[in-house]
């Protein structure tokens, strides 16, 4: 019985072993470059909190790159009233199921959640958002090397100039 326990126990991790392997781009490690900081957070601002939330992060949090509130609230400050309140979106989560086939998830968290035994969560997002490609067969006509099969219906380019 104590065998078949263990077996039991350690069979998911066996199965998650014997899976492909990622290939992970390292990331440029800009944690002290306060101006690309701050341009990837107008980039993230601009485009990805169209249809990604980050529900945990709050406006204000974005003096810690160097942003004053003025800045904040006259050029980030789209749909919130305040800069305490957090970075959420307007689309409805049914809305999103709908257009895209699932809603899109929150971003807040999502460099955490992505690190692996194949690299940094910082390596697993900059490998995604170079890793676009055109695809046909895809409903969206875009796939990815990363994540295949995503329901985001394009890559918005920004992620491309930046390589």
């Amino acid at each position: 019985m104590k065998k078949l326990f263990l077996a039991l126990l350690f069979a998911p991790l066996l199965a998650f072993a014997a899976g492909a392997e990622l290939h992970l781009d390292k990331a440029p490690n800009k944690a002290n470059d306060m101006a690309a900081l701050q341009h990837g957070a107008k980039l993230f601002v601009n485009y990805c909190l169209n249809c990604h939330s980050a529900s945990y992060l709050r406006y204000n949090r974005l003096n810690d790159i160097g942003l004053t509130e003025e800045q904040i609230k006259g050029n980030l400050l789209f749909t919130a009233e305040k800069t305490g309140e957090t970075m959420t979106i307007a689309m409805q989560r049914a809305d999103a199921k709908a257009w895209f086939g699932a809603p899109p998830p929150d971003l807040t968290v999502i460099a955490r959640a992505r690190s692996s035994e194949f690299g940094s969560g910082a390596d697993w997002l900059y490998t995604y958002l170079r890793g676009f490609y055109r695809d046909n067969a895809r409903p969206t006509g875009w796939n990815n090397v990363v994540f295949a099969n995503v329901g985001m219906p394009t890559c918005c380019g920004n992620c491309r100039a930046s390589r």
